[in-house]
């Protein structure tokens, strides 16, 4: 690579608008194998492709997870969601990720407890895909299909944990989306409905049906949305607790199914 100049990388982009030129500079000279290959990265990458789309990965929860083209792309403020879940999973958990997209909250927990078994579900056929390969390797089973009707019926009344990272972007809002997002990952991974909160209706009004006495029901929402969704957890017999988090923005709703 050292006939690529570091410094010309960086030009190009902060010319398309990159606030961490250098930064990312670094990670295409170091994702690149020859200097075509970086060429033609630091050529998407100009042209808005998500910097996770052009080298195939993004860093979360410590892990590096595969994200192919179009496959949304995991948020750090999500990490305050995989936290959550540790701190109240046990060993040896029944967990399901409802949503999964490149399946990186279950490999996240995956990482963090001990012997979980672990199930993630996706309607995108590209993001199956991935999460089988980030999944892989935890022993986690992964299925293509509309939320619960994707799982096999034995879960029926035993997931302990219930991670649904589910879209919440109102339909007006999708357009104020950084172009990243708007253009490069599935709309169905964005689109909440109309006030956002259309799938936290259908997982919640299903999930006691899943959840184990005792077990959890894990979404991430807007700090605005939060109250409405307490609503929904609590008409849907979830006893809901809210937790914040203000350095990651990040905002998570617990619901419990009452135990026995």
């Amino acid at each position: 690579m050292k006939n690529i100049n570091f410094e010309h990388i960086v030009t190009s982009l902060r010319a398309t608008g990159c606030v961490f030129a250098e930064d990312e500079a670094r990670i295409l000279m170091s994702a690149a194998r020859t200097s075509d290959e970086l060429a033609a990265m630091v050529g998407r990458r100009s042209e808005g492709f998500p910097l996770e789309h052009v080298i195939g990965w993004a860093e979360f929860y410590g892990l590096r997870i595969a994200v192919d083209p179009g496959v949304f792309i995991p948020r750090h403020r999500t990490e305050f969601l995989v936290r959550q879940a540790a701190e109240i999973a046990k060993s040896g958990a029944i967990v399901v990720d409802l949503c999964c997209g490149s399946g990186a909250l279950g490999a996240a927990l995956a990482a963090t407890l001990e012997r979980i078994e672990l199930y993630a579900v996706d309607i995108d056929p590209a993001a199956v895909q991935c999460a089988r390969r980030n999944l892989d390797a935890a022993g986690g089973h992964v299925y293509e299909g509309d939320l619960f009707e994707a799982l096999p019926t034995k879960l029926l009344n035993s997931i302990d944990i219930l991670l649904a990272n589910v879209p919440y972007v109102p339909t007006g809002a999708i357009e104020l989306l950084p172009s990243e997002a708007r253009i490069h990952e599935a709309r169905i991974a964005l689109d909440g409905g109309v006030d956002g909160l259309d799938f936290q209706r259908r997982v919640a009004t299903v999930a006691p049906l899943w959840l184990a006495p005792g077990g959890h029901l894990l979404v991430e929402i807007s700090e605005r949305q939060a109250p409405q969704t307490v609503e929904i957890f609590a008409h849907s017999g979830l006893i809901p607790r809210v937790a914040r988090f203000d350095e990651l923005d990040a905002t998570v709703i617990v619901g419990t199914r009452p135990s026995l």
